[in-house]
């Protein structure tokens, strides 16, 4: 069975643990923090603070989106604010594989995120030192906008050399997730489905995140 991440982008920040809260009653495993620094994207969020703030009160996996440029320079604040995964982006990374391990020696699990446009081969020798590879299906920086659909072919190559070489890290997509991308995102190979606005937005989020659970239930 998928998992099914709500953003906290789309949450309403001056309620926020009440927010997460309601994400939590409602059924979701993870809770996907943007973490945005108006350079590498354009748009700025929030910061180790916020993520401490959350700590301790919410049973969610906490997993941390880096989307700064720099990323090395935030690992121990962020890892010390409790996020239990780090995910640094592809195209900031210079020395990828120092990140990657910087990440799992402070304890944290280590993703790697690819935007849209941005071609596989830059993972190639790192597979066995991640935990989880999260393509973005919209180009990063704002919520609500409408998913990519050749992000569907980088998903499906990717989930089939995993499956032959044994690979054992998460696929993760994030961007456009609704009722009608969920079954072709999941039916590619994705493992975590990442939704703000189309959970936050819900009159009824548990209906929402258990109908994104059920559209992807032939993905066990």
């Amino acid at each position: 069975m998928v998992k099914v991440a709500p953003s906290i982008l789309s949450a309403d920040f001056s309620r926020l643990l009440e927010e997460v809260e309601r994400m939590e009653k409602a059924g979701a495993d993870w809770l996907h923090i943007d973490i945005m620094d108006g350079n590498f994207v354009p748009n700025i969020t929030i910061g180790p603070m916020v993520v401490d703030a959350l700590k301790g009160k919410t049973n969610l996996f906490l997993d941390v989106h880096l989307m700064v440029q720099h990323p090395e320079d935030f690992l121990e604040d962020f890892s010390r604010a409790g996020a239990q995964l780090l995910t640094v982006h592809l195209e900031t990374c210079v020395h990828l594989h120092r990140v990657i391990q910087k990440i799992n020696e402070l304890g944290c699990s280590a993703g790697v995120a690819l935007n849209p446009a941005t071609p596989l081969n830059g993972l190639d020798y790192i597979m066995e030192d991640i935990q989880l590879v999260l393509f973005m299906s919209v180009n990063p920086g704002f919520g609500g906008q409408k998913f990519i659909p050749f992000t569907l072919e980088k998903i499906r190559k990717l989930a089939e050399e995993k499956e032959k070489r044994g690979w054992e890290f998460e696929i993760q997509v994030d961007g456009g997730i609704n009722e009608e991308t969920a079954p072709s995102v999941v039916c590619a190979g994705a493992d975590i489905l990442v939704a703000g606005s189309y959970l936050f937005n819900a009159l009824e989020p548990k209906k929402s995140i258990e109908g994104l659970k059920r559209l992807s239930s032939g993905k066990e």
